[in-house]
């Protein structure tokens, strides 16, 4: 799969592609990060019942800080992964329904101190293909995204550069201008 179509939210029910789907809500500009999150959440679970025909108190996004959320169905444990991301004035919920996965959104801009954040963390790879690129920009967000989706695939926090992470990065393709996104599952998830 080369990018997963993102599905505005609310809108028609997703149709995961490989066991994957990902919704994209508008939220409210500004510092009201909880509400956001809970408009996500709220959201994501609508998307999934619908997804899965079930109804919608079945669905739990459980989750304890440090780790993924995980879904819960009708009480039990599931292998659906999902992810989520927030950027200005929008969240993604990412899911697949066959294991883990990891998400990210960001607005395409300009990064003032690109190369030391490059550098630092995004490798040596990325940095040095960065200093040839056309639309700095936009690449800059692609890799970033890249990194994080991964980063939180692999239930890691931003750090300095280590090591490429095992996996694959599916790009999003998102129904909104001046945004880009990547998810991160397993080789062998989808």
């Amino acid at each position: 799969m080369k990018a997963l179509a993102v599905q505005l939210w609310p809108g028609a029910t997703p149709t995961p592609q490989d066991g994957l789907f990902a919704i994209l809500i508008q939220t409210g500009a500004g510092p009201q990060r909880d509400a956001a999150r809970r408009q996500l959440r709220a959201a994501a679970c609508e998307a999934l019942a619908a997804v899965l025909r079930v109804p919608i108190d079945e669905i739990t996004i459980a989750s304890t800080p440090g780790t993924p959320p995980h879904i819960l169905l009708a009480g039990r444990e599931s292998q659906i992964g999902c992810s989520f991301s927030h950027e200005d004035g929008y969240a993604l919920a990412a899911f697949n329904l066959r294991g883990l996965i990891g998400a990210d959104l960001m607005r395409v801009q300009t990064i003032p101190d690109w190369q030391a954040v490059a550098r630092d963390y995004l490798g040596p790879r990325i940095a040095a293909a960065l200093q040839t690129a056309i639309d700095l920009p936009t690449a800059f967000t692609q890799a970033w995204t890249q990194r994080e989706a991964a980063l939180k695939y692999h239930a890691q926090q931003i750090s300095e550069w280590q090591a490429d992470l095992p996996g694959r990065s599916i790009s999003l393709a998102l129904p909104a201008t001046g945004l880009l996104g990547h998810i991160h599952i397993g080789d062998k998830s989808a």
